[in-house]
């Protein structure tokens, strides 16, 4: 999660986002799967990736249609987001509190995630030891 002061144009956030994606991913990205605002970018020159837009016809195989397909699944991560963590309208002040904001709330979906995966961990931890408990005689 990273949040970019103003409100720049989705194309022109690849500059400052690529490097961050690299070094998080250990790889160089050959191609990026977004929505029609990053059609033209400002990414430098030594990035040799190619940017897939939905709607696009030309050049797309198979895979990459599977690929952008998957890529709609995020859109309701956001969604979810603005309503439920309070993204809607920001509360904090300022570039930094636009920074916080986001990253808080990103924790917060994190966190939600986490203790969801527990809950089900516990169960099944339950539903063995109540089949542990049957199974043994009296």
């Amino acid at each position: 999660m990273k949040a970019l002061p103003g409100n720049p144009y989705d194309g022109h956030t690849l500059k400052t986002v690529i490097p961050d994606m690299e070094a998080l991913v250990g790889n160089t990205i050959e191609r990026i799967l977004a929505d029609k605002g990053y059609r033209g970018h400002n990414a430098a020159p030594e990035y040799k990736f190619r940017v897939f837009t939905s709607g696009q016809k030309r050049r797309v195989i198979p895979q990459i249609k599977r690929e952008l397909r998957r890529r709609s699944a995020v859109e309701p991560v956001i969604g979810h987001l603005k309503s439920e963590h309070r993204m809607g309208r920001n509360y904090l002040w300022h570039r930094e509190g636009d920074a916080t904001n986001a990253v808080l709330s990103a924790a917060g979906y994190n966190f939600r995630r986490l203790l969801r995966w527990l809950q089900l961990l516990l169960r099944q931890i339950l539903v063995q030891l109540i089949l542990q408990l049957q199974l043994v005689p009296n």
